[in-house]
């Protein structure tokens, strides 16, 4: 067991493999909820966590484009694109606790991402145990390196990171997860539409947090938490938000559309 929070946050992100990821990020979060660690230690997390050798990482220009449609094939490839993505999620959500240990932040904003980290080592396991089913395994395919950018350009600023982490690319998985949930149940694998039903459900909660902590930082910084966001936004995310949003998702989320929608492509 580690003796501080920083500390089991450290070992998740110095993981390799991904199933010790899981592992180390189910202990550290169970440790920390039953208060068998206590203290949130110091962190001084990597640039760039540790990764299997496997999946081939590619820019995301290079990537092959995946093909619609209900083959086996094509659902291999939409799962393992997620568990790349939930995978980059683990690393975020622990990076958020160990970076941000000198800030002078209440227990609380470690509980909530501690709970956003087990949510998402959950997901990865979820998504891994459903390509084993089809036969295929996490780092049979090619997987694109722009993820981790967000992290890079958002690590001298909790704010910015809030910003950018959960209220652009979990809130674009609000977006786009419904869309993939609808064409796998019409072609009878309720199984993968299942689990993508989970990480949607979990990605309103972390949404929300973000905002929650977000609007929290911004008034006891003195500042204005929508016209901050958009500044932030536009300061550290490359490229313009991309429609169509889904409102309901985000709005359940309590992130209203007067946040976004001035960063849309299209507004």
């Amino acid at each position: 067991m580690h003796n501080t929070l920083a500390d089991g946050a450290g070992a998740v992100l110095a993981a390799a493999a991904p199933a010790e990821k899981v592992a180390l990020s189910r202990a550290a979060a169970a440790a920390w909820q039953s208060g068998a660690t206590t203290e949130i230690g110091h962190g001084a997390p990597p640039d760039r966590p540790a990764r299997p050798a496997r999946p081939l990482l590619l820019p995301p220009r290079d990537m092959p484009r995946r093909r619609a449609g209900g083959s086996a094939a094509g659902r291999i490839a939409l799962l393992h694109a997620l568990a790349h993505i939930e995978l980059n999620a683990i690393d975020l959500a622990w990076d958020i606790v160990a970076r941000f240990t000198g800030e002078g932040l209440p227990r609380a904003f470690y509980d909530d991402w501690v709970a956003v980290a087990a949510e998402e080592a959950k997901h990865h396991a979820l998504v891994a145990a459903r390509l084993a089913e089809l036969g295929a395994g996490y780092g049979d395919l090619p997987a694109h390196d722009g993820l981790w950018e967000a992290a890079l350009a958002t690590a001298h600023d909790v704010l910015a990171r809030l910003a950018v982490v959960p209220l652009v690319l979990e809130a674009r998985g609000l977006d786009v997860t419904p869309a993939m949930i609808a064409p796998l149940g019409r072609f009878g694998d309720t199984a993968s539409a299942a689990v993508l039903q989970v990480i949607y459900d979990d990605e309103i909660g972390h949404v929300a947090a973000g905002l929650r902590w977000f609007t929290r930082l911004c008034a006891e910084r003195g500042s204005e938490p929508v016209a901050t966001y958009q500044q932030l936004v536009r300061r550290h995310f490359r490229g313009a938000l991309k429609p169509p949003f889904n409102h309901s998702g985000r709005d359940a989320a309590g992130l209203a559309e007067h946040y976004y929608a001035p960063l849309s492509a299209t507004f």
